[in-house]
């Protein structure tokens, strides 16, 4: 779609303002300028859904440093990968990294297809991805629409009907004002601005390079945009985890590749619900943690009892044995690397 009149002024306008204001991370290149290397372009992608630029920047140099090429890292073991990624959350992501890697490297060698639906094609790549990879490092016309700029366009016209029956008509508004040139320098400077200026609460209107343009700004309370629907309640559910531990090291599982957490190591925690089962996987003294550990998920939030003990022998199952003073390097997820630090804070306060 050729992009004229307003639809084509917010084009001009946003673009200048990028020109200055770009901000600048290790993945982006200059604007103006293609990235070299479309490789980055989909780590860091993949890496900031659902995740904060200043929490990516850490994940992001250490994967590019270990894993510097998509063929290095089709190459890199589940498990390591998996610890890698820990902490960042959404793990799906992380076996969807692989997979696409391996992709790439054994069907396309090692080159990623430079079009949105070749790289749609790629496993675990969605429109999203597709359309930011496309633009920003094949310099193709394509229409990228993540939170930041889904706020932005929901404000710029004024769309009131709640989310997320509102994403169509903010897609094609977002095509109405993507250029057929510089596409990727835009859908960045859409995510810039989103993330800098027009912010979910308090947006800083008086510094927006497109406040004249912006039907949200004229109703004098563009926060209301875009119209969120009703929050559910989470449901909340209940596990217990196990600390199992022999000559300085602790006991860990792998938990199953699909479901939650899939494929990371853990401490054993059995099912979580709402009366979840309270036997331990093995006979010793259980002592058990003072406070639950809390943890909240995208679709619920649990409590995790925590319970510890020095035992003779591995419990039923798979695993391993993990130094507990090595324990950082063993990738643990955010819940289970809470519950082993509330283990060991207890332990060294007794001792």
């Amino acid at each position: 779609m050729r992009v004229e009149g307003r639809e084509s002024k917010i084009a001009g306008e946003l673009l200048a303002h990028y020109d200055v204001h770009a901000r600048k991370l290790p993945w982006r290149a200059p604007p103006g300028a293609n990235a070299a290397d479309p490789y980055r372009v989909w780590l860091s992608e993949v890496m900031l859904q659902q995740t904060t630029v200043a929490a990516v920047g850490p994940y992001y140099a250490k994967f590019t440093e270990r894993w510097p090429t998509v063929e290095v890292l089709a190459a890199a073991d589940d498990a390591d990968l998996m610890a890698a990624w820990a902490g960042l959350g959404y793990y799906a992501r992380a076996r969807n990294l692989l997979a696409c890697a391996r992709a790439v490297t054994r069907d396309h060698g090692g080159r990623f297809p430079a079009t949105e639906e070749g790289l749609r094609a790629l496993p675990g790549v969605g429109a999203y991805t597709a359309a930011a990879v496309a633009a920003i490092a094949f310099g193709q016309r394509a229409v990228v629409v993540d939170a930041n700029v889904e706020r932005v366009v929901a404000r710029l016209f004024a769309i009131g009907t709640p989310l997320p029956a509102a994403r169509p008509a903010i897609r094609a508004a977002a095509d109405r004002i993507t250029p057929d040139t510089r596409a990727g320098d835009f859908a960045q400077a859409m995510m810039d601005l989103g993330a800098t200026v027009c912010t979910p609460r308090n947006p800083a209107c008086g510094l927006c390079p497109l406040r004249e343009d912006c039907a949200a700004f004229a109703t004098a309370d563009p926060a209301a945009f875009p119209v969120k629907p009703a929050k559910k309640a989470k449901p909340h559910r209940l596990g217990h985890g196990w600390w199992m531990e022999r000559d300085g090291h602790v006991w860990l599982e792998r938990r199953p590749e699909r479901g939650l957490l899939g494929g990371m190591r853990a401490l054993p925690s059995g099912a979580w619900s709402d009366a979840p089962d309270p036997t331990p996987p093995i006979n010793a003294e259980w002592r058990t943690l003072a406070e639950p550990v809390g943890h909240v998920f995208t679709h619920f939030s649990l409590a995790l009892r925590v319970h510890h003990a020095h035992v003779d022998a591995a419990p039923d199952g798979e695993g391993e044995w993990w130094p507990i003073d090595r324990l950082d390097e063993a990738g643990l997820p955010t819940l289970f690397a809470r519950a082993a630090a509330a283990v060991r804070k207890e332990r060294d306060a007794r001792n």
